[in-house]
């Protein structure tokens, strides 16, 4: 099977952090913007340069920009090719390359559910979401298995499907965090309880996705004006609804109506609870784990520049002592927290030797 080879059109924020997640995987790549600064080991200095020889080409542009950045490349594409997007909707992508390719080419659309803020903190897993076009089902495969080979999980969604999904969670996360950032909400607080956290924590990371993307996943997607009225609505009820147990005293309860909230049934409030935060504890753990492998990595490459052996036992065996000291520190059960440093051992010299 001949190498792959991707041609990027499109280097902004996210575009060069795909692109820095192709040459992690070792898929060459190049990109072509006139609008930014390509490093000169992977430009193209034209859309036919960059065509030529790829396998596959992606439409890393904003959505408003698609269908004329793929007309503009459509004349330079063989039927070999396959050509995709990485917009976070995906209704109206679909339509601008069914409009600007039809038949004649290959393409589909995706969407990678990372970005440079998850990339740059090794978060794990990494997701993103396939739209096959129904007249290209095998080039959908072998998109998947590009996302594959670069460590994704694929998940297969029509563009409809795709864009009613984000539209009541991308959309209104980003929705509700720009209300809550222009009411004072997202600044530094003296003390706030764990819920509060949790929120903050979504507004940083909205934050830091940047404006331009509120916009386009608000404006873009045809189903977030619908949730974001939806929204609206079910707040002024539950504003209403608090204002009128206010007006009939202390003794009013809202436990129905707009202010009732759903229980959880048959199950423990506290056993469910306990299952999330672990669940989540253990997601952090396997993303630092991540992050840990691809830091043993980077040692690696160090320590082969320098000439030293992968295996440093000096180093290990203070690295095992001081973490015995940690263990004990906390009132841990040592010898099961120094079993766990000796699996993290054995996983960071495999990270090393691969």
């Amino acid at each position: 099977m001949a190498e792959d080879v991707i041609g990027m059109i499109g280097y902004g924020r996210f575009g060069r952090a795909l692109g820095q997640l192709l040459a992690e995987g070792g898929v060459p790549h190049r990109a072509y913007d006139p609008h930014a600064v390509v490093p000169d080991d992977v430009a193209a200095h034209s859309l036919a340069s960059l065509v030529e020889g790829a396998t596959f080409v992606v439409l890393a542009v904003p959505v408003p920009q698609m269908r004329a950045a793929a007309a503009e490349l459509r004349p330079h594409l063989r039927p070999s090719q396959i050509v995709f997007d990485v917009g976070s909707v995906k209704v109206r992508p679909a339509a601008a390359l069914r409009e600007a390719l039809g038949d004649g080419v290959a393409w589909c659309g995706t969407h990678p559910l990372f970005g440079p803020v998850s990339l740059a903190r090794a978060e794990r897993p990494m997701r993103a979401v396939l739209c096959p076009a129904p007249a290209h089902l095998a080039a959908a495969a072998e998109v998947r298995r590009l996302f594959e080979r670069i460590g994704c999980e694929v998940i297969e969604q029509t563009p409809d499907g795709h864009d009613r999904v984000m539209a009541l969670t991308h959309a209104l996360t980003f929705f509700v965090a720009k209300g809550m950032l222009d009411v004072g909400a997202g600044g530094e607080v003296p003390f706030a309880p764990p819920s509060f956290q949790a929120i903050a924590r979504t507004i940083e990371t909205v934050r830091s996705d940047g404006g331009h993307l509120f916009q386009a996943i608000a404006r873009d997607n045809p189903f977030a004006s619908e949730a974001r009225k939806h929204l609206i609505q079910a707040l002024g009820d539950i504003d209403r609804a608090l204002d009128a147990q206010a007006a009939e005293g202390p003794e009013a309860t809202g436990d129905v109506g707009p202010l009732a909230i759903p229980d959880l049934g048959q199950h423990s409030p506290e056993l469910k609870q306990a299952r999330d935060t672990i669940d989540s504890i253990d997601h952090q753990l396997v993303a630092l784990l991540a992050q840990r492998s691809q830091l043993q990595q980077r040692a690696a490459r160090a320590k082969a520049a320098m000439g030293a052996p992968v295996l440093d036992a000096a180093r290990e065996s203070d690295m095992m002592a001081t973490r015995r000291g940690w263990a004990n520190e906390q009132k841990l059960d040592v010898d099961g927290v120094m079993e766990v440093f000796r699996a993290v051992l054995v996983m960071s010299r495999r990270a090393q030797s691969a």
